[in-house]
């Protein structure tokens, strides 16, 4: 009796136990499932929280890098947050360009802030672009900015017409590679009053590492207003001397004609349109520079200068309008360009050495030059030139040397190869004796010339084929021609044959016409050079 009831003592006490326990497991759940609802209504008030202080974007963040968009509570709650992603906010409009007046793009898709902000529109910084309002103090404010950053790009616009003062786009606290991009046009006042009494240049870059001026925009110089005085005031070419009309009447200087555009007359000392000083690294490529008052594109003191793709125009009688000038600048590459004006289409001037000028088109226009040099008993030296594959119409002269009396220094390691010439007055020329004042005097010191190719001088021409004319105390050595082919077109000038003086060298095949004047080998009292000619 007593071990029965043990027994049913043991089995109640494990039915209680079984009792006990599940009702603590539901307990448990029940405690559980409110505090995942806690946890949800935590999650939505914090969400809530970010919300306010942070904008959608960064709740945003939580349905990437793989993760799917939370689901809401299974219960109903007063809504903290919203329920749904929220609509990403409308981008604003781009507006349409007004007819003639473009919008700048905006930034492309993927680029970063850092990646927009070294691009600087003159626009942004005033500009107003429409030919009549100064824009000058525009240019220079998005220059101070650009030159704060490596890399950066000055931007003018295409469509807008630019009126800009003289100005200067300067170093050298500037830092490395910034780029021009012209698009725009930029005209230059045609009233005296911004121009002062000697400004030099127009528009200037100086003392700057890494600089390029790029894009399918013009630059202006508007120089007619400057041209009227020139005959008066301006010297001339001094090889209008061998060119004699047959009737002796065409004038020779014709005046300029004078445009109406004009307020005041103009300064006497005229400016170069585009100007690069003391600056390493530059590159003109794509632009249209035209009508400029006096030089077109000028590289002073600079080093490995690029120049292609360009376009120079001004009229053929437009005074002193060099299209590209060269002065104490090294590693000049010249190329693929046309050059029309009213002078050398290239000048090189002293202190130039190691320039490649190929596959230009010259004229109308004076040639491509060396010189003048040693004006006023000055010291020049000029080495390793090379100008080939070049086509030249209408031009005064082709290729050219020309020095002053008096001068010092030497001229050496010159080519000039595959010369087209189409009615060209003087093809060839060597000139010592160049003057372009009404009178010089004779001197004995002169520019050293040696070492000077002509091959494959192609063409017609309509005065003198070759023209030569060395110093007589220091002539011309190592002067060869190769394949010169020049015949005669008769126009309205007396036709010359080739002449030479003092000039000693060789030629390699025959040529035509033949050139009989050049002196074979070496002049007999040919002396050693001297530290006057040394460079």
């Amino acid at each position: 009796m007593s071990g029965i009831s043990f027994r049913s003592l043991t089995f109640m006490f494990l039915i209680a136990f079984l009792v006990w326990v599940s009702s603590i497991e539901t307990c448990i759940a029940r405690r559980g499932k409110h505090w995942r609802q806690s946890r949800y209504a935590a999650a939505a008030s914090l969400s809530k929280k970010k919300g306010k202080s942070h904008g959608y974007g960064s709740g945003h963040h939580n349905y990437h890098n793989g993760g799917s968009k939370p689901k809401a509570p299974p219960y109903k709650t007063t809504p903290s947050s919203p329920k749904t992603k929220p609509p990403p906010a409308p981008s604003p409009p781009i507006p349409k360009p007004k007819k003639g007046v473009p919008s700048t793009p905006p930034p492309q898709k993927g680029y970063s802030h850092s990646q927009q902000s070294n691009v600087f529109d003159v626009l942004h910084f005033g500009a107003k672009g429409d030919g009549k309002t100064d824009d000058t103090k525009a240019f220079q404010a998005a220059w101070a900015a650009a030159c704060k950053m490596e890399s950066s790009t000055v931007v003018v616009p295409s469509e807008f017409v630019f009126l800009v003062g003289p100005i200067s786009f300067s170093g050298p606290y500037c830092q490395a590679n910034i780029v021009f991009q012209l698009d725009g046009t930029i005209i230059a006042p045609t009233d005296s009053q911004p121009w002062g009494k000697a400004i030099l240049q127009w528009l200037e870059f100086t003392k700057l590492r890494g600089i390029t001026v790029q894009g399918k925009g013009i630059i202006d110089g508007r120089g007619s207003g400057w041209w009227q005085d020139a005959p008066y005031e301006d010297p001339y070419d001094d090889e209008r001397k061998l060119i004699i009309p047959l009737n002796s009447t065409v004038q020779e200087r014709p005046p300029m004609p004078v445009r109406y555009e004009l307020s005041g007359k103009m300064p006497s000392i005229k400016p170069t349109a585009l100007r690069f000083y003391g600056s390493l690294n530059v590159t003109v490529t794509g632009i249209t520079i035209q009508n400029s008052p006096q030089c077109h594109l000028k590289f002073d003191n600079c080093m490995v200068v690029v120049v292609h793709d360009i376009t120079v125009s001004s009229p053929g009688d437009s005074p002193n309008t060099d299209g590209i000038h060269l002065q104490n600048s090294k590693d000049v590459l010249i190329h693929g360009s046309s050059l029309a004006c009213g002078d050398d289409c290239v000048s090189i001037q002293t202190g130039c050495s190691n320039v490649y000028i190929h596959n230009v088109i010259c004229g109308p226009g004076h040639g491509i030059s060396i010189g003048s040099l040693g004006k006023d008993n000055t010291k020049a030296c000029v080495s390793n030139i090379t100008v080939r594959d070049i086509v030249m119409h209408n031009t005064m002269n082709g290729v050219r040397i020309k020095t002053w009396q008096g001068g010092s220094g030497s001229v050496q390691g010159i080519l000039f190869s595959n010369i087209q010439v189409s009615e060209v007055q003087l093809p060839i020329v060597i000139d010592q004796y160049y003057c372009d004042k009404r009178t010089c005097k004779n001197e004995t010191a002169a520019v050293s010339l040696s070492g000077i190719s002509y091959e494959k001088i192609i063409g017609t021409y309509t005065v003198k084929p070759v023209h030569l004319a060395c110093s007589d105390s220091l002539p011309c050595m190592g002067v060869t021609l190769s394949t010169i082919k020049l015949k005669p077109v008769q126009e309205r000038y007396h036709l010359y044959d080739p002449f030479c003086w003092q000039t000693f060298g060789e030629l390699t095949t025959p040529t035509v016409p033949p050139i009989a004047c050049l002196q074979i080998g070496k002049p007999s009292n040919n002396r050693v050079q001297s530290d006057h000619d040394v460079c």
